[in-house]
């Protein structure tokens, strides 16, 4: 078996990187997008942004609004709204980025690598065929081919269609 190490992690393991004021999944203002914030779709219900240190390019976290850090705390409305969004987020990905594949995931405690506890989030990692290579283990450097505020505009409009009508960019 090999092992390859990635020590740059154990910051973020620990709890020791530095964390922003505020919570991510809760960007300021009322509108339904932010560039700023990579805040890409905003309703009563859910937050998408693009992820700003991603796995991979168009790595999206879809999250409830409500700051609640257990899937079990979710209201049914949270928990179909936060399943359609995951499906409609890989539709948008297939259509706009073409990968081959994607992982989606959910860490719930700090022991399962949830990097923000208290508010639950969902990654969807788009996936192509040698996406990564030994750039992230050797040279500490994520390759990620496309600039987030490019990836950003290709996938707001598409987001933006999922508001009910008159909502985007306005009151969510």
């Amino acid at each position: 078996m090999n092992t390859l190490w990635t020590p740059w992690r154990m910051e973020h393991v620990t709890g020791a990187a530095p964390r922003p004021d505020g919570c991510l999944f809760e960007p300021p203002g009322r509108g339904s997008a932010s560039p700023e914030h990579l805040l890409l779709y905003r309703d009563r219900l859910l937050v998408v942004l693009l992820n700003r240190f991603p796995y991979a390019n168009g790595h999206l976290l879809v999250a409830p609004r409500r700051h609640v850090g257990e899937l079990i705390a979710l209201t049914p409305e949270e928990n179909q709204a936060l399943m359609a969004m995951l499906q409609q987020a890989w539709r948008i990905l297939q259509e706009r980025l073409r990968p081959a594949g994607c992982n989606i995931g959910l860490n719930i405690g700090p022991v399962a690598g949830a990097g923000i506890v208290d508010h639950l989030h969902f990654h969807l990692v788009p996936r192509w065929a040698g996406d990564h290579n030994f750039m992230t283990v050797l040279a500490e450097v994520r390759t990620i081919p496309q600039h987030l505020a490019e990836t950003f505009n290709q996938l707001l409009p598409d987001f933006q269609q999922l508001l009910p009508h008159g909502a985007a960019h306005g009151q969510p």
